[in-house]
Protein backbone atom coordinates (compact mmCIF):
# COMPACT_ATOMS: atom_id res chain seq x y z
CA UNK A 1 0.00 0.00 0.00
CA UNK A 2 1.38 3.52 -0.90
CA UNK A 3 1.96 5.82 1.75
CA UNK A 4 0.20 8.90 1.78
CA UNK A 5 2.89 11.98 0.88
CA UNK A 6 3.16 14.55 3.88
CA UNK A 7 4.18 17.85 4.19
CA UNK A 8 7.25 18.01 6.88
CA UNK A 9 7.86 21.03 8.85
CA UNK A 10 11.83 20.68 9.66
CA UNK A 11 11.96 22.85 13.01
CA UNK A 12 15.00 23.37 15.65
CA UNK A 13 14.79 24.68 18.97
CA UNK A 14 14.43 28.57 18.12
CA UNK A 15 11.41 30.99 17.49
CA UNK A 16 11.87 30.58 14.50
CA UNK A 17 9.90 26.81 14.82
CA UNK A 18 6.76 28.27 15.13
CA UNK A 19 6.87 30.02 12.12
CA UNK A 20 7.90 27.17 10.40
CA UNK A 21 5.30 25.63 11.95
CA UNK A 22 2.69 28.05 11.81
CA UNK A 23 3.23 27.78 7.52
CA UNK A 24 3.68 23.95 7.34
CA UNK A 25 0.24 23.92 9.05
CA UNK A 26 -1.39 26.35 6.58
CA UNK A 27 0.09 24.53 3.73
CA UNK A 28 -1.09 20.76 5.10
CA UNK A 29 -4.69 22.17 5.02
CA UNK A 30 -4.50 23.51 1.61
CA UNK A 31 -3.67 20.42 -0.32
CA UNK A 32 -5.02 17.89 2.46
CA UNK A 33 -2.04 16.41 3.39
CA UNK A 34 -0.80 15.26 6.70
CA UNK A 35 1.91 16.91 8.46
CA UNK A 36 4.75 16.18 10.28
CA UNK A 37 6.80 18.12 12.51
CA UNK A 38 10.57 16.84 12.61
CA UNK A 39 13.59 17.27 14.79
CA UNK A 40 17.00 16.43 13.90
CA UNK A 41 18.91 16.38 17.01
CA UNK A 42 22.74 16.97 15.96
CA UNK A 43 24.86 13.58 16.59
CA UNK A 44 27.93 15.43 17.28
CA UNK A 45 27.04 19.24 19.13
CA UNK A 46 29.94 21.68 20.26
CA UNK A 47 29.80 21.03 23.90
CA UNK A 48 32.52 23.11 26.27
CA UNK A 49 33.63 21.04 29.05
CA UNK A 50 35.39 22.20 32.30
CA UNK A 51 37.43 19.25 32.71
CA UNK A 52 40.98 19.23 31.23
CA UNK A 53 41.85 16.15 30.09
CA UNK A 54 45.47 16.80 28.20
CA UNK A 55 48.76 15.26 29.29
CA UNK A 56 49.62 11.79 29.75
CA UNK A 57 47.82 9.38 31.83
CA UNK A 58 47.82 5.74 32.67
CA UNK A 59 46.26 3.11 30.93
CA UNK A 60 43.33 2.34 34.37
CA UNK A 61 43.20 6.26 33.80
CA UNK A 62 42.10 6.38 30.24
CA UNK A 63 40.01 3.38 30.16
CA UNK A 64 37.88 5.31 33.33
CA UNK A 65 37.88 8.26 31.27
CA UNK A 66 36.31 7.12 28.28
CA UNK A 67 33.64 5.51 30.65
CA UNK A 68 33.09 9.00 31.82
CA UNK A 69 32.90 10.64 28.74
CA UNK A 70 30.64 7.63 27.41
CA UNK A 71 28.54 8.17 30.15
CA UNK A 72 28.47 12.13 29.85
CA UNK A 73 27.57 11.67 26.34
CA UNK A 74 24.63 9.84 27.14
CA UNK A 75 22.79 11.59 29.36
CA UNK A 76 23.70 14.40 27.18
CA UNK A 77 21.51 12.64 24.51
CA UNK A 78 18.63 11.38 26.82
CA UNK A 79 18.50 15.27 28.13
CA UNK A 80 18.57 16.60 24.81
CA UNK A 81 15.59 14.02 23.39
CA UNK A 82 13.47 15.12 26.57
CA UNK A 83 14.36 18.64 26.12
CA UNK A 84 12.89 17.75 22.38
CA UNK A 85 9.74 15.97 23.38
CA UNK A 86 8.65 18.56 24.95
CA UNK A 87 9.29 21.34 22.33
CA UNK A 88 7.64 19.35 19.61
CA UNK A 89 4.75 18.52 22.21
CA UNK A 90 4.39 22.47 21.94
CA UNK A 91 4.31 22.83 18.38
CA UNK A 92 1.82 20.21 18.04
CA UNK A 93 -0.49 21.55 19.70
CA UNK A 94 0.13 24.93 17.84
CA UNK A 95 -0.43 22.90 14.60
CA UNK A 96 -3.59 21.47 16.01
CA UNK A 97 -4.81 25.03 17.43
CA UNK A 98 -4.15 26.38 13.48
CA UNK A 99 -6.58 23.45 11.88
CA UNK A 100 -4.13 20.82 11.62
CA UNK A 101 -6.16 17.32 13.07
CA UNK A 102 -3.33 15.09 13.79
CA UNK A 103 -0.09 16.19 13.29
CA UNK A 104 2.21 13.76 13.63
CA UNK A 105 5.97 14.33 15.52
CA UNK A 106 9.11 12.91 14.82
CA UNK A 107 12.78 13.32 16.91
CA UNK A 108 16.01 12.04 14.84
CA UNK A 109 19.40 11.92 15.94
CA UNK A 110 21.73 12.49 12.97
CA UNK A 111 22.61 15.42 10.17
CA UNK A 112 20.01 17.41 8.50
CA UNK A 113 21.00 17.29 5.29
CA UNK A 114 21.54 13.06 5.35
CA UNK A 115 18.12 12.81 7.10
CA UNK A 116 15.88 14.64 5.46
CA UNK A 117 17.12 13.08 1.66
CA UNK A 118 15.97 9.70 3.77
CA UNK A 119 12.69 11.23 4.02
CA UNK A 120 12.01 12.78 0.82
CA UNK A 121 10.60 9.49 -1.16
CA UNK A 122 7.35 10.49 1.81
CA UNK A 123 7.13 14.06 1.48
CA UNK A 124 5.15 15.79 -1.37
CA UNK A 125 6.68 19.53 0.46
CA UNK A 126 9.11 20.57 2.98
CA UNK A 127 9.08 23.50 5.20
CA UNK A 128 11.80 24.68 6.45
CA UNK A 129 13.02 28.25 8.10
CA UNK A 130 15.46 30.97 6.25
CA UNK A 131 17.36 30.91 9.47
CA UNK A 132 17.18 28.70 12.59
CA UNK A 133 19.08 28.54 15.76
CA UNK A 134 22.62 29.71 14.80
CA UNK A 135 20.89 33.24 13.36
CA UNK A 136 19.64 33.99 16.83
CA UNK A 137 23.44 34.41 17.54
CA UNK A 138 24.90 35.33 14.83
CA UNK A 139 21.80 37.53 13.20
CA UNK A 140 22.72 36.25 9.14
CA UNK A 141 20.30 36.61 7.16
CA UNK A 142 20.07 33.15 5.65
CA UNK A 143 20.76 30.23 7.57
CA UNK A 144 23.75 28.39 7.38
CA UNK A 145 22.53 25.06 5.79
CA UNK A 146 19.76 26.35 3.84
CA UNK A 147 21.02 26.02 0.39
CA UNK A 148 23.10 22.79 1.58
CA UNK A 149 19.58 21.19 2.19
CA UNK A 150 17.56 22.61 -0.69
CA UNK A 151 20.75 21.59 -3.01
CA UNK A 152 20.23 18.14 -1.51
CA UNK A 153 16.36 17.61 -2.05
CA UNK A 154 14.52 16.70 -5.12
CA UNK A 155 11.30 17.65 -3.64
CA UNK A 156 9.50 21.62 -3.24
CA UNK A 157 10.66 23.27 -0.46
CA UNK A 158 8.80 26.44 1.24
CA UNK A 159 11.61 28.50 2.94
CA UNK A 160 9.59 30.88 5.21
CA UNK A 161 10.30 34.36 6.65
CA UNK A 162 9.93 35.08 10.40
CA UNK A 163 6.18 36.28 10.68
CA UNK A 164 3.30 34.28 9.62
CA UNK A 165 0.53 35.75 7.28
CA UNK A 166 -1.52 33.66 5.40
CA UNK A 167 -0.63 33.98 1.69
CA UNK A 168 -3.23 35.37 -0.57
CA UNK A 169 -1.41 36.67 -4.19
CA UNK A 170 1.23 34.41 -5.29
CA UNK A 171 4.33 35.67 -7.77
CA UNK A 172 5.46 32.83 -10.04
CA UNK A 173 8.95 33.90 -11.18
CA UNK A 174 9.04 32.05 -14.30
CA UNK A 175 12.55 31.97 -16.78
CA UNK A 176 11.24 29.10 -19.14
CA UNK A 177 13.51 26.79 -18.23
CA UNK A 178 13.25 23.17 -17.37
CA UNK A 179 12.78 23.17 -13.65
CA UNK A 180 10.47 26.62 -13.83
CA UNK A 181 8.73 24.51 -16.58
CA UNK A 182 7.85 21.48 -14.31
CA UNK A 183 6.88 24.32 -11.87
CA UNK A 184 3.88 24.98 -13.59
CA UNK A 185 2.91 21.66 -14.05
CA UNK A 186 3.56 21.04 -10.19
CA UNK A 187 1.16 23.97 -9.45
CA UNK A 188 -1.16 23.33 -12.21
CA UNK A 189 -1.62 19.58 -10.35
CA UNK A 190 -1.46 21.24 -6.95
CA UNK A 191 -4.07 22.46 -4.30
CA UNK A 192 -2.32 25.20 -2.78
CA UNK A 193 -3.00 27.95 -4.78
CA UNK A 194 -6.84 26.86 -5.68
CA UNK A 195 -8.75 30.63 -5.29
CA UNK A 196 -5.45 32.13 -5.13
CA UNK A 197 -4.58 35.21 -7.66
CA UNK A 198 -0.95 34.40 -9.33
CA UNK A 199 1.14 36.61 -11.42
CA UNK A 200 3.62 34.77 -13.97
CA UNK A 201 6.69 37.36 -14.40
CA UNK A 202 9.28 36.64 -16.60
CA UNK A 203 12.19 38.85 -16.48
CA UNK A 204 15.47 39.02 -17.34
CA UNK A 205 17.54 38.47 -20.68
CA UNK A 206 14.62 38.52 -23.40
CA UNK A 207 15.06 36.32 -26.05
CA UNK A 208 12.98 35.44 -29.38
CA UNK A 209 11.04 32.35 -27.25
CA UNK A 210 10.00 34.31 -24.10
CA UNK A 211 6.55 35.52 -25.51
CA UNK A 212 5.76 31.50 -26.45
CA UNK A 213 6.99 30.65 -23.11
CA UNK A 214 5.08 32.94 -20.80
CA UNK A 215 1.80 32.26 -22.87
CA UNK A 216 2.32 28.60 -22.24
CA UNK A 217 2.71 28.95 -18.68
CA UNK A 218 -0.11 30.84 -18.37
CA UNK A 219 -2.39 29.05 -20.35
CA UNK A 220 -1.24 25.64 -18.00
CA UNK A 221 -2.35 27.57 -14.78
CA UNK A 222 -5.52 28.66 -16.36
CA UNK A 223 -6.45 25.52 -18.18
CA UNK A 224 -6.15 23.90 -14.74
CA UNK A 225 -8.81 26.20 -13.21
CA UNK A 226 -6.16 29.06 -11.53
CA UNK A 227 -6.68 32.49 -11.51
CA UNK A 228 -3.66 33.25 -14.24
CA UNK A 229 -1.99 37.18 -15.26
CA UNK A 230 1.34 37.03 -17.35
CA UNK A 231 3.60 39.78 -17.27
CA UNK A 232 7.06 40.45 -19.22
CA UNK A 233 9.67 42.64 -17.89
CA UNK A 234 12.83 42.45 -19.35
CA UNK A 235 16.06 43.66 -17.45
CA UNK A 236 17.61 42.77 -13.75
CA UNK A 237 15.78 40.07 -12.38
CA UNK A 238 16.49 40.49 -8.61
CA UNK A 239 15.16 44.13 -9.15
CA UNK A 240 11.80 43.30 -10.79
CA UNK A 241 11.13 40.50 -8.92
CA UNK A 242 11.71 42.97 -5.43
CA UNK A 243 9.74 45.37 -7.08
CA UNK A 244 6.97 43.13 -8.35
CA UNK A 245 6.55 41.80 -4.80
CA UNK A 246 6.54 45.35 -3.03
CA UNK A 247 4.38 46.58 -5.35
CA UNK A 248 1.38 43.91 -6.33
CA UNK A 249 0.81 42.79 -2.65
CA UNK A 250 2.46 39.42 -3.03
CA UNK A 251 2.37 37.41 -0.37
CA UNK A 252 4.58 33.95 -1.40
CA UNK A 253 6.96 33.46 -4.04
CA UNK A 254 7.64 30.78 -6.34
CA UNK A 255 10.75 30.22 -8.48
CA UNK A 256 13.38 27.51 -9.19
CA UNK A 257 16.28 26.96 -6.80
CA UNK A 258 20.14 26.51 -7.38
CA UNK A 259 19.66 25.53 -10.88
CA UNK A 260 23.79 25.54 -11.12
CA UNK A 261 26.57 23.89 -9.59
CA UNK A 262 28.22 24.25 -6.09
CA UNK A 263 31.43 25.64 -8.22
CA UNK A 264 29.73 28.36 -10.32
CA UNK A 265 27.73 29.44 -7.29
CA UNK A 266 31.00 29.78 -5.35
CA UNK A 267 32.64 32.13 -8.09
CA UNK A 268 29.75 34.06 -9.32
CA UNK A 269 27.25 33.78 -6.22
CA UNK A 270 23.99 32.45 -6.64
CA UNK A 271 20.79 34.46 -7.34
CA UNK A 272 18.48 32.20 -5.15
CA UNK A 273 20.52 32.93 -2.05
CA UNK A 274 20.17 36.95 -3.19
CA UNK A 275 16.66 36.74 -3.39
CA UNK A 276 16.09 34.64 -0.47
CA UNK A 277 17.78 37.14 1.47
CA UNK A 278 16.01 40.14 -0.02
CA UNK A 279 12.63 38.60 -0.49
CA UNK A 280 10.53 39.58 2.66
CA UNK A 281 7.58 37.04 1.55
CA UNK A 282 7.37 33.13 2.02
CA UNK A 283 9.26 31.45 -1.06
CA UNK A 284 8.49 27.74 -2.94
CA UNK A 285 11.37 26.34 -3.74
CA UNK A 286 11.34 23.98 -7.22
CA UNK A 287 13.81 21.56 -8.14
Amino acid sequence: MKIEEKVLACVDQSHFADHVTDYAAWAARRIEAPLELLHVIDRHPEIATNTDHSGAIGLGAQTQLLQDLSEQDESRSKEARERGRLFLNRLRERAMTAGVAEPDMRQRLGEIESTLTEQQDDVCLFVLGRRGRSAEATQRDLGRNVERVVRALRKPILAVTDNFTEPRRALFAFDGGSITRRGVQTIAASRMFRDMPIQLLMSGKENKDSGKQLEWAGRTLTEAGLDATTTLIPGDAERIIGSQVMDNGIDILIMGAYSHSPLRTLLLGSKTSDLLRSARVPTLLLR
